[in-house]
């Protein structure tokens, strides 16, 4: 068994030892009291982040980001009239992960958010790990030169990483899944383009 497979089952069985059990919820305790993005050293969970695409090299960067629990409420009114039908919900069209994500890059300004994974959660917060490179020293590497084209500057704003694909429907192929690339939107708007175009040929 590798070092990583026993890392893997450690994290999965954490709840059946009572000192690793309150090694953790000493942890959380330790990171509520911290900032919401934190730098860290070293990954929690160094398997997971192995699988996502982080190495021991220089220009990797780990973050870790706190994010309330809760619905999503737009700021609250301070008066007028109101429909009926007003409600304070937002639709996001984002998952937390991907709201963290975008938290991390905003920090670190001059790196790229390559992808993040679900580390805690507790009544009241979400943490996640996002790993963020640096595209000039990674693009250096072999099999990473894809960084350095500019396709792929912004990638979280832009939809790229794993959680906003998921959020956009990207990992269905095949029957069922017509409709989503190159996205809904441009889907749709090309879709309402050709039925304008064939009634007005009716016409």
């Amino acid at each position: 068994m590798g070092y990583i497979q026993e890392i893997r089952e450690t994290w999965n069985n954490r709840d059946d030892s009572p000192e690793l059990k309150a090694i953790w919820h000493q942890r959380l305790i330790d990171w509520r009291k911290g900032e919401a993005v934190v730098r860290v050293d070293h990954p929690v969970r160094l398997d997971r982040a192995r699988s996502v695409g982080f190495k021991a090299k220089e220009g990797y960067i780990v973050v870790r980001v706190r994010l309330p629990r809760g619905g999503r409420l737009r700021k609250k009114f301070k008066g007028g009239r109101k429909p009926t039908k007003m409600r304070r919900k937002l639709i996001l069209d984002m998952s937390y992960q991907t709201v963290a994500e975008r938290r991390a890059n905003k920090r670190y300004l001059n790196c790229e958010v390559l992808n993040s994974y679900f580390l805690a959660q507790d009544g009241k917060h979400y943490w996640y790990e996002v790993i963020l490179v640096d595209r000039v020293q990674v693009s250096k590497y072999p099999g990473m030169e894809w960084l350095a084209d500019d396709s792929n500057k912004g990638r979280i704003y832009r939809g790229l990483t794993m959680s906003a694909r998921k959020t956009r429907g990207l990992t269905r192929k095949g029957k069922g899944a017509e409709k989503l690339r190159p996205s809904r939107r441009s889907n749709w708007l090309r879709r309402g383009k050709q039925k304008y175009v064939f009634a007005t040929k009716r016409h």
